[in-house]
């Protein structure tokens, strides 16, 4: 589409001089030009027509003058450049009108050569300002969208505790903060039947929306594939296998899955490329479920996974975590460290689920202190007290 300037001015033959100059320009399409000969005029065009974006007025003209129409532009919801035209020597004009926010000036009589670099400075001008109004939309757009999805997500996640209420053989908390709007951690827990139940937490590879599709995908195939009640490791493998099979190669997916059969306190669980959890005991201190451990899923075609299985006494917790408690970084560069959560975990002086995690957060908040989040973080803790 050309480019519509509007020239403001009530000299009769100015109109032709225009035309006459730009012709080729006008016939290119590169440029429209429309007249008037007062302000009045040439506001009733602007309103009229949104695409002038570019103004080249006198300063003398009756019924209403340059300087007036300036003030009045700013009633115009809309990006516009005003160029004012003045007799040469007329200073005092000249500066009322760039304070009153007129881009350039010229001086009469014109020089067209000086009016076309004018007009064409102008519209890169204004060019520039839109673009930067665009991308400013479009970020806003993308903010707005980004915080849909953020709400979306973290709305599939189990956020309402105690999320069984009735349940008091054990007791469980979690809780997730993405390192972005939208992150790639996920954790869950849902029942197979009165006496299982199933618990997950998760890491997929990257960061922002790619990793949070892959996510929801991941999550609800693994929720789908343990409510059929498969034993922990050949649920992981049939999800590798549908993985590999559907997922862009890039993408993968750590996982730690575990089944607690809540009235003999057994935990069957399967480690996929996982940090392996920590299980914390007031008879037996604190130890480690780093065996047996497979690849992560969604990697390998093929891969095998093992089911593990360990003993829970009543009052042990069960501590899961992603690697962005430890991976955590400080304003100097270093790392949270696994030393620092056994640590923590050791000096725990027992409580609930909730309190567990709630330490936790707290801890790696005082170590980062104001550094920006460089991963998601989660942390699942699950305590069994027995029948």
């Amino acid at each position: 589409m050309p480019f519509k300037v509007l020239i403001v001015d009530d000299e009769p033959d100015l109109e032709l001089l225009i035309r006459q100059r730009f012709r080729k320009r006008i016939k290119d399409g590169e440029f429209e030009f429309v007249f008037a000969h007062d302000g009045q005029e040439a506001l009733n065009k602007l309103n009229e027509d949104p695409d002038l974006d570019v103004v080249m007025s006198d300063i003398n003209m009756p019924v209403m003058d340059g300087l007036t129409l300036l003030l009045r532009l700013s009633d115009i919801n809309r990006s516009l450049k005003a160029v004012i035209v003045s007799a040469y020597g007329d200073m005092q004009n000249i500066r009322t009108a760039m304070n009153r926010g007129a881009y350039d000036f010229l001086i009469k009589p014109i020089d067209f050569q000086d009016f076309e670099l004018t007009l064409n400075k102008t519209i890169q001008e204004l060019e520039s300002i839109k673009q930067g109004l665009r991308a400013r939309e479009e970020l806003t757009a993308l903010q707005l969208e980004l915080g849909i999805a953020a709400r979306i997500q973290q709305s599939i996640l189990p956020r309402t505790f105690p999320p069984f209420p009735t349940r008091t053989d054990f007791d469980i908390y979690a809780q997730m903060t993405p390192a972005r709007e939208v992150g790639g951690d996920f954790y869950d827990f849902f029942f197979l039947d009165k006496d299982r139940l199933g618990i997950v937490i998760a890491d997929v590879s990257g960061k922002g929306v790619p990793a949070a599709i892959f996510m929801a995908v991941c999550r609800t195939l693994l929720r789908a594939t343990a409510l059929q009640g498969f034993p922990a490791g050949e649920c992981i493998k049939y999800v590798n296998d549908v993985l590999t099979r559907q997922s862009d190669a890039a993408m993968f997916v750590t996982v730690f899955y575990g089944i607690l059969h809540t009235n003999t306190g057994e935990l069957e669980f399967c480690l996929a490329g996982h940090n392996p959890p920590f299980v914390l005991s007031p008879s037996k201190g604190l130890r480690i479920l780093d065996k047996p451990s497979g690849l992560m899923a969604g990697a390998f075609e093929h891969a095998t996974y093992e089911t593990g299985r360990t003993a829970l006494s009543p009052g042990d917790t069960v501590f899961l975590y992603t690697d962005g408690v430890t991976e955590s970084v400080n304003i100097s560069g270093q790392f949270f460290t696994d030393q620092r959560l056994r640590s923590l975990l050791e000096d725990f002086p027992g409580g609930s689920a909730e309190e567990l995690v709630a330490a936790t957060f707290n801890d790696v908040r005082r170590f980062v202190v104001d550094a920006p989040a460089a991963d998601d973080t989660t942390v699942l803790a699950l305590k069994y007290l027995g029948s």
